[in-house]
């Protein structure tokens, strides 16, 4: 059964029937569409429900048209923004539970809410902490003990606990990218490396599903890049092995994948160069500090509307870091990658990270002129004379 009418009632049914599913754990997804907002590539929002350790959350996921980008809100955050943007923004929503479905369509002020009910839908689950499913099977391993986690006896020490369940996450998030690479071998290269938390796990998740892969480990420290070439042995990880070298320096050549885990201000680009250089099917990087944007911006002349934020500190540094990322997002884009940029809770006492992930997907060339001016719209409004990775490219 279905009703036009111009009351903003219709939406606001809507968003009941989204709440008391949310809460009755019934909801299955909601999507958004027909966008005409102010965003450029926007298609589209999809929402779902998803549990964590400070409790449940609406998960959105902005669809644009070369990237995903993935954002929690609790409830009232949630509701707030779906009002807005029904009334405003978009032209059409689906709403899918367990025991209904329910459309939305919006022709200026006329709105027509249709339901249908179903039955025998299951609701999708919601755990987004999979710590209790770890990836690792067992401690007992000797890489774990070499590197501080297990203890003699093979179970994870007191204080090896964050950083056990830490590479456990970091194994979940990279492995299902992993395994869809082409290559029948592929090889990873992680830049900036340190002791190799990220190469032992991986390597040893990857060879329990039988998938095979060659991990180099690019670290400038000497004793650490012994140390790693030790413990892969002791561990029979004949695929994995540690390179002195700096990630500018290395020579990335035949790589299938490229990653940089919190590889200081510019050394994250220095990643992503070296990806795109070598061509690799993904690249994957969670940046840390932006301070070569953050200079620019200070020094520069952003626009006249942005000063009442920027010149606080605090406003300041995270709106370079949304730049900085984004800007790499786009460069990406530029040399032919889908992007999805998301942040992502290590079970470490660290903040949020933002992970960039790009995988190749044969774009190279189309639509160049749009993203270009794209990265010169956003340099220019933040008053930014060239991104570090700009040079590094040639642009």
């Amino acid at each position: 059964m279905s009703s036009p009418t111009t009351a903003p009632d219709r939406i606001e049914e809507l968003l009941s029937a989204v709440k008391n599913s949310f809460i009755a754990g019934s909801l299955v997804r909601l999507k958004l569409g027909g966008y005409s907002g102010a965003e450029p590539d926007l298609k589209g929002v999809e929402v779902k429900k998803i549990t964590v350790k400070d409790g449940d959350k609406f998960s959105f996921t902005y669809r644009y048209k070369t990237r995903d980008i993935i954002k929690n809100f609790i409830q009232p955050e949630a509701l707030a923004l779906l009002r807005t943007g029904l009334r405003e923004e978009f032209s059409s929503a689906q709403l899918a539970t367990t025991g209904f479905d329910m459309t939305l369509e919006r022709n200026g002020l006329k709105i027509r809410l249709k339901r249908i009910d179903v039955e025998g839908r299951q609701a999708p689950s919601t755990d987004h902490n999979r710590a209790k499913n770890r990836p690792l099977n067992g401690s007992d391993k000797p890489w774990l003990k070499a590197l501080g986690i297990a203890g003699k006896d093979g179970a994870v020490r007191a204080d090896g606990q964050d950083k056990y369940r830490q590479i456990n996450k970091m194994v979940e998030i990279f492995a299902p990218l992993i395994q869809v690479l082409q290559a029948e071998q592929p090889l990873i290269i992680d830049m900036g490396a340190g002791k190799g938390y990220l190469d032992f796990a991986l390597y040893d998740y990857l060879a329990s599903i039988k998938r095979q892969v060659g991990i180099v480990g690019v670290e400038m420290r000497e004793q650490l890049v012994a140390d790693g070439n030790a413990n892969a042995q002791a561990s029979g990880f004949d695929g994995l092995s540690f390179q002195t070298g700096t990630i500018l320096d290395f020579d990335a050549s035949g790589a299938d994948a490229v990653i940089a885990l919190h590889a200081c201000d510019t050394a994250t680009d220095d990643a992503i160069f070296k990806g795109i250089s070598a061509g690799a099917s993904l690249i994957a990087v969670a940046p840390c500090c932006h301070k070569q944007i953050r200079r620019q911006m200070e020094a520069g002349q952003p626009a006249p509307k942005l000063m009442p934020m920027l010149r606080h500190g605090v406003f300041l540094e995270r709106q370079a870091e949304m730049v900085t990322d984004t800007l790499r997002a786009l460069l990406l884009e530029l040399n032919g990658y889908r992007t999805k940029v998301f942040e992502f809770v290590s079970d470490a006492h660290t903040p949020k990270n933002n992970l960039i992930v790009a995988e190749k997907d044969g774009r190279v060339g189309r639509d160049r002129e749009i993203v270009l001016g794209q990265i010169a719209e956003l340099k220019t409004l933040f008053g930014i004379e060239q991104h570090y990775l700009e040079g590094l490219l040639g642009l």
